[in-house]
């Protein structure tokens, strides 16, 4: 690829140079804000992701956005494809796309149609970080998670504006390009799960089996841990810590009760399947005083979250420390190797997930816990596992790091690709 043979000035700082015979053309003499709603609410629910677009609510990521709504969808804006659906409030976090859908939207959206113009170049264009950040620019709010960019606001805005004929040219180029990035990052994504799985089973299989492939082994008598060495004793958590604990949550708009300087305060949040070495909470001593459930745990305690879609997700302190009470906590005990039971929570997440009850957010409790299976061993072989595990996940998880950022550079080029195309840095020729 080439750059164009001439540039002009566009006359806004923001933009800089553009190709000769390109355009600015001022956003709202090519859009049209749309107000049409929905009398039913019975077209797909749709939203915009950071990274896809507009999507089907249904298909956003976990994590990504809040899917709160109200009751009624009475009200909801209709989009039809080719419009742009833009979040006011998440604009300049690349929270707008033009939809591919036809479906609603919150009233708390803004959609707009275009005229003599390929919809699709602009989605490309809005989502650059060079636009995205005039759209922050020009939003307004007290508070930065509260800034709203407004219709009158973004049709004031100019944008590039090239050839019709030049956009669709850019818009074919990049669905190719983009098309074709986005399936190695698919395949990178599934060669990360597949490390992923194999470093489960790799500690499914020491924590239950051992490291002497000639041991006797005897029936656990727990389906899903099969065979143990036949020394081993198959127990309930509660048989090896027996003092499970939790916490609470002191009031959040007391100020007195929060401060950077406090003491460590865990909640689901810090839990991250590793070693934990600060939280995102602090509390005062004020807050220990006026709540009496809340215990001061050793450092090397396990932390397992116990609510919602994060249950199972376990973290080891290496600080004393407080916890909400979405949290359940096994106090360090000196008779074991603490990381050896954590590989154990680590190894069969997925059934302590499976222990969830409840609706839309399941939810497990300390006594789930205390009655979950695991194994009393030698403190030998405990550490003689550990060893051997903490070795073995650190090759895999050299691996998946190498993966990860083979993701990330990708990603970037993406974006890259996009934006230098989209802003005439970069030329397209019919050959490309």
């Amino acid at each position: 690829m080439k750059r164009y043979d001439s540039y002009k000035d566009s006359g806004v700082k923001w933009i800089g140079e553009i190709p000769n015979h390109w355009k600015l053309m001022t956003n709202k003499y090519f859009t049209k804000s749309q107000k049409n709603k929905s009398e039913f609410g019975d077209e797909v629910l749709l939203s915009v992701s950071e990274y896809q677009g507009v999507i089907p609510r249904r298909n956003i990521r976990e994590g990504e956005e809040h899917l709160s709504r109200s009751e009624s969808l009475v009200g909801y804006l209709k989009v039809r494809k080719g419009e742009l659906v833009s979040n006011i409030m998440l604009m300049w976090k690349r929270g707008l796309g033009v939809s591919e859908y036809e479906g609603i939207v919150s009233p708390s959206y803004s959609v707009f149609s275009f005229k003599k113009s390929e919809p699709k170049y602009f989605h490309y264009l809005y989502r650059t970080d060079q636009y995205v950040s005039e759209f922050r620019r020009n939003s307004t709010g007290v508070i930065e998670s509260r800034l709203r960019l407004y219709d009158d606001s973004f049709g004031s805005l100019k944008s590039h504006f090239p050839p019709l004929s030049e956009q669709q040219q850019i818009v074919s180029f990049l669905d190719t390009k983009t098309s074709l990035i986005d399936s190695l990052i698919e395949k990178t994504q599934r060669k990360i799960e597949l490390l992923k799985e194999k470093r489960t089973s790799l500690i499914n299989e020491v924590v239950t089996k051992g490291l002497n492939p000639n041991v006797e082994m005897k029936d656990s008598g727990v389906e899903w841990i099969g065979e143990i060495p036949s020394h081993w004793f198959c127990v309930g958590t509660n048989k090896v810590y027996h003092d499970l604990g939790t916490g609470t949550t002191p009031t959040s708009d007391n100020s007195e009760y929060y401060s950077d300087n406090g003491y460590h305060w865990i909640t689901t949040t810090d839990l991250n399947e590793g070693i934990m070495y600060d939280t995102l909470s602090k509390i005062t001593e004020k807050s220990v005083e006026d709540y009496p459930n809340l215990r001061l745990y050793p450092s090397g305690s396990i932390y397992i979250s116990m609510y919602g879609g994060r249950i199972g997700k376990l973290g080891v302190s290496t600080f004393d420390s407080y916890c909400n009470q979405s949290v359940c906590v096994l106090p360090k005990n000196d008779t074991i190797i603490v990381k050896f039971y954590y590989y154990w929570f680590l190894g069969f997440q997925e059934f302590v997930k499976g222990m969830g009850r409840g609706g839309g957010q399941p939810n497990i409790n300390k006594d789930m816990i205390k009655s979950f299976p695991t194994v009393k061993i030698p403190l030998s072989e405990q550490q003689q596992i550990v060893d051997y595990l903490d070795e073995q996940t650190q090759l895999i998880d050299n691996t998946i790091s190498i993966e990860e950022k083979r993701i990330e550079l990708l990603k970037e080029y993406r974006q890259s690709l996009i934006s230098e195309v989209v802003t005439g840095k970069l030329k397209v020729t019919t050959d490309e």
